[in-house]
């Protein structure tokens, strides 16, 4: 069978191992009632800093170089965030607002193309001060986002 593709072309990372609520379904179709957003998507555990976690949703390795992507983070206190990330310089956008279980979804910028695991850990550390700062605005305004 072929991996699942978004529009853009993109193969979409899955984890085989997440629980789905209809076996007949991938998890992230079928998300158990008590899972949190972007349940069926994996975590990048080398991505883990502080506490802070990427998740990814479209495949990011390419030999060539990945300029853009979707994926979340999790933050320490386990509150997720949607991510598209694309190669650039710009300020951290706002795409989908805070909602129940998710701070919003971000367009983010990363400073290179990702090629590899490396490269994806160096791209989100560049970001993730940025993230913690919209996190602690966001969870201090809202108290529960």
């Amino acid at each position: 069978m072929a991996e699942p593709r978004i529009p853009n072309g993109k193969a979409l990372l899955t984890d085989s191992s997440a629980e789905s609520a209809d076996p007949d379904l991938p998890a992230f179709l079928a998300r158990p009632a008590d899972a949190p957003v972007y349940h069926g998507f994996p975590l990048i555990e080398e991505t883990r800093t502080d506490g802070w976690c990427f998740g990814a949703i479209t495949d990011f390795a390419e030999p060539d170089g990945c300029e853009c992507g979707d994926g979340f983070v999790v933050a320490p206190d386990g509150s997720r965030a949607g991510l598209i990330w694309s190669v650039g310089e710009f300020p951290i956008e706002s795409s989908s607002p805070p909602e129940p279980g998710r701070w919003g979804v971000w367009l983010i910028p990363f400073p290179k193309p990702v090629r590899n695991v490396e490269d994806l850990v160096e791209c989100f550390r560049h970001v993730l001060p940025e993230l913690r700062k919209l996190h602690a605005q966001l969870m201090h305004s809202s108290g529960d986002a």
